[in-house]
């Protein structure tokens, strides 16, 4: 079970006026947020704390004129998360960092050169591995990030969780328009932990999960709660995207024990997905019986 959205979360509990890193400043300014609502995550049934690393790139810092050192934002990210897990009073979560595109979502026309990717990566897993469980390698758009980050994965000897985001319209396809059957095969030599759809409408993660479930790799889905992204431009706000009004915490379980009626193994939340919907998800495992997996199980 991961836990859902932290970004979208802190834009609902931050007074302050978002902007293009706004998670990171949030942690800067407000951190008592970020461990407030890793704590909640955990409280609500969480396995997994994502730490609030995503917007920590070096394009993304050199974008937003962020002049602290990235091996420091990193630890500040991991420090923030175990105390949020001390304070939920839960002793099995595991400390997972994202790794996000590097430059912005939904965008692979933005993308580094590959090796350029790989290596930035690579400093991305050597920075936090001492002080994490794993790595959650989320919002890939395109069949070379996702080869790009498996590659630094492989290079660093960690073996990580692949998070795809596909097209809202049509789940069978990456952003990039590239068939997910195509990355599948693609990626399959990479032995990922999982591979699993994320922020994409619910509706396009339950159209993925025939070609997950033919994959032969555990897999699963955690959606996002938007109406739609086309709005967001690349290094722009995430406040210019609308949430969906149908998309309360039942709801969302109802999506979830689709995922899990095909056999995905690992369900979550994405942006605007809440503590509450995490709950659901909880309490929808309790009424299955479900066993649960820790990260550890995964390895």
């Amino acid at each position: 079970m991961l836990d859902g959205g932290l970004g979208q979360e802190l834009i609902h509990r931050s007074a302050a006026a978002p902007h293009h890193l706004w998670s990171l400043q949030v942690m800067l300014d407000e951190p008592q947020l970020v461990s407030d609502i890793h704590r909640d995550f955990c409280r609500a049934g969480a396995a997994i704390a994502c730490l609030n690393t995503y917007a920590i790139t070096r394009a993304r810092l050199t974008r937003g004129g962020v002049t602290a050192p990235l091996d420091t934002l990193l630890l500040r990210a991991c420090e923030l998360a175990r105390q949020g897990i001390e304070a939920s009073g839960k002793n099995d979560v595991a400390v997972v960092s994202s790794l996000p595109p590097l430059v912005a979502s939904y965008s692979p026309d933005t993308e580094l050169p590959a090796n350029q990717m790989v290596s930035e990566y690579e400093e991305l897993i050597a920075l936090q591995r001492p002080h994490v469980d794993g790595f959650l390698a989320e919002t890939i758009a395109s069949v070379n990030e996702a080869i790009a980050v498996l590659t630094a994965a492989k290079k660093s000897d960690v073996r990580i969780m692949l998070g795809l985001t596909v097209r809202d319209e049509d789940g069978r396809r990456l952003r990039s328009g590239e068939s997910l059957e195509d990355a599948l095969a693609a990626i399959g030599a990479f032995d990922p932990l999982a591979v699993v759809i994320n922020c994409s409408k619910p509706e396009a993660v339950s159209q993925a999960m025939p070609l997950l479930q033919k994959s032969g790799c555990p897999f699963g889905g955690f959606a996002n709660g938007f109406t739609a992204i086309d709005a967001l431009k690349p290094g722009g706000v995430v406040d210019v995207l609308e949430a969906r009004t149908d998309l309360g915490p039942a709801a969302y379980a109802t999506y979830a024990a689709a995922w899990l009626d095909a056999g995905a193994t690992v369900i979550g939340g994405c942006c605007e997905v809440g503590p509450d919907h995490i709950l659901a998800l909880n309490s929808l495992l309790e009424q299955r019986g479900s066993g649960r997996m820790r990260w550890a199980d995964l390895e």
